[in-house]
């Protein structure tokens, strides 16, 4: 008998490659009452970091926090429904449906902005162009979110970066298929592509699955 590869050992959701729950803790929502910003915080799920906001009834909650925000600034003209947004004003943290919390462009340097509005919709440009009707009482944060930058941060160290990648469930480092063992890849043990050809049927199992699938031409173009 033989062992699971890679890929079907990854599929199957094993501990070595699943992500922690522990790891995702903030709820991010939205309050109707007054709030001043007492800390900024990162969670290690998230690339922007969160702000935790004490509010007048002496409850806490959390929303992503925004460029240039700092302690103890107050939640007035940054929460706002889309009614009092003006329109082509960068906006994130976006609600589907009223009270529902923030949903769209919770990325760290994603933004999104109003293009029209009526009595009770308006509509909003996301980052990928598209467009989404959405209704005037949701809320938003005007800005744009912090930690746009971490992406243009080189990694200096295999470390830190075995660190990241585990945490969000990724495989690292990555090995070329050609460099494992036959157990490990199809490609695996020595495969030069000689004997041996590199397509596979489309009903393949997961794993097993790589290289040219189902193609029906193979080789060199003819000229």
């Amino acid at each position: 008998m033989g062992k699971r590869i890679i890929q079907q050992r990854r599929g199957k959701g094993s501990f070595t490659y699943r992500v922690r729950k522990a790891n995702f803790k903030v709820r991010l929502e939205y309050r109707n009452s007054k709030g001043v910003v007492r800390d900024i915080q990162q969670d290690p799920g998230r690339v922007t970091p969160v702000a935790l906001v004490e509010y007048e009834d002496g409850t806490k909650g959390y929303i992503p926090a925004r460029e240039g925000m700092s302690i103890n600034d107050t939640l007035e003209g940054v929460v706002m429904p889309l009614s009092d947004i003006p329109e082509s004003k960068p906006i994130f943290a976006i609600e589907s449906a009223p009270n529902t919390g923030p949903v769209f462009c919770r990325s760290g340097g994603s933004f999104a902005f109003i293009v029209s509005k009526d009595r009770k919709n308006c509509v909003v440009q996301f980052p990928s162009k598209k467009t989404k009707t959405l209704n005037l009482k949701c809320k938003a944060i005007v800005g744009v979110p912090a930690g746009s930058g971490r992406g243009e941060k080189p990694w200096v160290k295999a470390g830190p970066r075995w660190i990241a990648m585990h945490k969000k469930g990724r495989l690292y480092p990555l090995t070329s298929a050609n460099a494992m063992n036959a157990v490990d890849h199809p490609f695996g043990g020595s495969y030069s592509g000689v004997n041996k050809p590199k397509t596979v049927s489309r009903n393949a199992p997961p794993g097993r699955k790589v290289g040219t699938i189902a193609s029906k031409k193979t080789g060199r173009k003819k000229k």
